[in-house]
């Protein structure tokens, strides 16, 4: 299907959004819960730095920077699916590329309901009810309470995200004309394959850090709130 120039726009627009800031983010959001694995007070200290900055600067970060790439990656993501033939169930199209691309739009539209619900359960309840809901006591609780079923939802989560990522850079360079040649595009490929494995550790490991670490070691019984390991919330 030929692409007009606006679309044509939009699509790098959302290409890069998705790298740029998004991904750079996740990045560092999830190396700064990987903290966890140090203990409650190292942890406890990254979403005190975040609670020391000015609000408005706070604020102006997470709409202008964050929040509306989000929004417009998410949305446009939505439509762009809305579009999309998924062809994956007849069997002539069940090539390695065609089943990425049928992955990458299932966990955009399921990370598009497990981002609201992040965020609702750490950025909006930290701003409402303090940051002592996103802290380690209470990432501790929530993870270990009623058969860890939120730890399972959120290691999903985890999967999906990478998945999302690492598959968006390997699309990104080819949209963007960085790898052109059939054998740059094999060589991203492989090490989209391998970064896609990087989150999904790094990811884990932090939940493995509240799940295994001591809740009392904080000093506070915290009340429960979800973790906050993939998009905006460690505040």
């Amino acid at each position: 299907m030929a692409i007009g120039r606006e679309s044509f726009f939009w699509h790098k627009l959302h290409s890069l959004t998705g790298v740029l800031p998004i991904g750079f983010y996740m990045i560092q959001h999830l190396t700064l819960n990987s903290f966890s694995l140090a203990g409650a007070e190292k942890f406890n200290g990254v979403i005190g730095f975040f609670s020391a900055i000015p609000a408005h600067v706070l604020l102006v970060l997470e709409i202008g920077v964050l929040g509306l790439p989000i929004l417009f990656h998410s949305i446009y993501g939505l439509f762009i699916t809305a579009r999309a033939d998924l062809n994956y169930a007849n069997p002539k199209y069940r090539f390695a590329q065609n089943r990425m691309f049928l992955f990458q739009r299932i966990t955009g539209v399921a990370l598009f309901f497990f981002l609201i619900a992040h965020v609702m359960t750490t950025t909006v309840v930290a701003k409402l009810k303090g940051h002592e809901h996103i802290e380690f006591a209470a990432w501790h609780a929530k993870l270990t309470a009623n058969g860890n079923i939120v730890l399972i939802l959120y290691m999903i989560g985890v999967v999906a995200a990478a998945y999302h990522l690492a598959y968006g850079i390997w699309n990104f360079c080819i949209r963007w004309g960085i790898t052109v040649s059939e054998v740059s595009q094999r060589r991203m490929q492989a090490f989209s394959f391998g970064f896609f494995w990087f989150c999904v550790l790094l990811g884990w490991a932090a939940l493995f850090g509240f799940v295994r670490g001591d809740s009392s070691a904080s000093g506070q019984a915290h009340v429960q709130a979800a973790p906050s390991v993939v998009a905006s919330g460690s505040r």
